[in-house]
């Protein structure tokens, strides 16, 4: 098979995904799903994450097969978030599956049972190890691990943990005596308090999680926690900037939609030049964050350019997706800013997203470090 149709093969494979975690959205209820969650608080939807992770095997999605997974690279992650990113669906495809996913499986001789209860779509993980910011950064952890003669005991507080509350696994990133590593809780175990924060964005729960005393498993040693987890970071903030362009593009397409259809003055108002000229700008910016997407993926098998690309998609498709989301609030008018329209509902998650594992300007200064400026 010549590379070309390796290409084309690969190519079909993605679309044949993305047409099926299409069609499970739309049986969710598409938007409607998100919508319930302003009444049931921050969450997610146990009906549609059981469709999409266990029934569907996603919940193992981008980790080896022999971890247990469903193999999968980029890609694949990229396409599924996107679809996810367009209906908002409250599932913990990007908590469980992609960020402490992605952590456990450079952990496998450690992390073999939660790796492969996760990949089951049974139990949820949860990442604990942001600062008081939000923001990864391994010299000034929330949580200490000491070594006592029955183990090792973690004490501290994590915040911002996403779906903290409904997760089984906690994977905390701890200062030791050998700089940052990672140890597995379980969620219910003594000397571990979980908190459910209120959030911007129902669709995506968040915690605070208190360990007084927690035993912790060792999932790495000798300070090698720090690497594990930058090395996953990079994964999940490409797999993040795609569902943000997802929601970008549902946003753009909501928008135009809306000018053909309102007439002031007897005709649409997306024959008037200045909503034509502002849709045009929205389409650039949704499409650039497609590019900094696909630039990513040509370099996943290099950690060091995937840093970098990692870097760029989340600069970009943070500040789109909050500019895509308030120009479309501003296009549909007065109809926009109501309760009762979908535009609120990914005004928020852009702005919650905006300041997930580090808002841009974090990201640029890491970009400005990772290139020596």
């Amino acid at each position: 098979m010549t590379t070309a149709q390796q290409d084309a093969e690969r190519a079909g494979d993605l679309a044949a995904l993305r047409e099926a975690v299409g069609d499970l959205i739309a049986g969710s209820g598409g938007v409607a799903a998100a919508r319930r969650r302003l009444e049931a608080g921050p969450g997610y939807d146990e009906q549609a994450w059981r469709l999409l992770g266990a029934d569907m095997g996603l919940a193992g999605l981008g980790i080896a097969e022999d971890l247990g997974g469903a193999g999968g690279g980029l890609a694949e992650l990229t396409v599924v978030a996107e679809e996810l990113g367009r209906s908002l669906l409250p599932v913990p495809f990007f908590s469980s599956t992609v960020l402490a996913g992605q952590i456990l499986s450079r952990c496998p001789d450690t992390a073999g049972d939660v790796l492969a209860r996760l990949c089951a779509g049974t139990e949820l993980a949860a990442f604990a190890g942001t600062d008081a910011d939000g923001c990864w950064r391994p010299e000034r952890l929330p949580v200490e691990a000491e070594a006592e003669a029955s183990g090792w005991r973690l004490r501290g507080t994590a915040e911002f943990v996403l779906d903290g509350a409904s997760a089984a696994h906690l994977v905390v990133a701890a200062s030791t005596p050998s700089g940052c590593d990672l140890f597995g809780v379980g969620a219910d175990s003594e000397g571990v308090k979980r908190q459910a924060r209120q959030t911007l964005d129902p669709t995506r729960g968040q915690a605070s999680i208190s360990f007084d005393g927690a035993a912790g498993t060792p999932l790495t040693t000798g300070g090698g926690g720090a690497g594990a987890v930058e090395a996953a970071l990079n994964v999940a903030l490409v797999v993040l900037a795609a569902e943000q362009v997802g929601g970008a593009a549902a946003c753009l397409d909501m928008a135009v939609e809306y000018a053909k259809i309102r007439h002031q003055f007897s005709r649409p108002i997306g024959g008037f030049q200045a909503i034509k000229h502002k849709l045009a700008d929205l389409l650039i910016l949704v499409e650039m964050g497609r590019s900094a997407i696909d630039r990513a993926l040509l370099v996943e098998l290099d950690p060091a350019r995937l840093a970098e690309a990692a870097a760029v998609a989340q600069i970009w498709c943070s500040d789109a997706f909050t500019t895509v989301t308030t120009e479309n609030v501003h296009i549909h008018g007065g109809i926009g800013f109501t309760w009762e329209h979908d535009a609120h509902l990914y005004f928020r998650r852009a702005r919650a997203d905006g300041a997930l594992l580090g808002d841009a300007t974090v990201h640029r200064e890491r970009l400005a470090t990772l290139l020596s400026w």
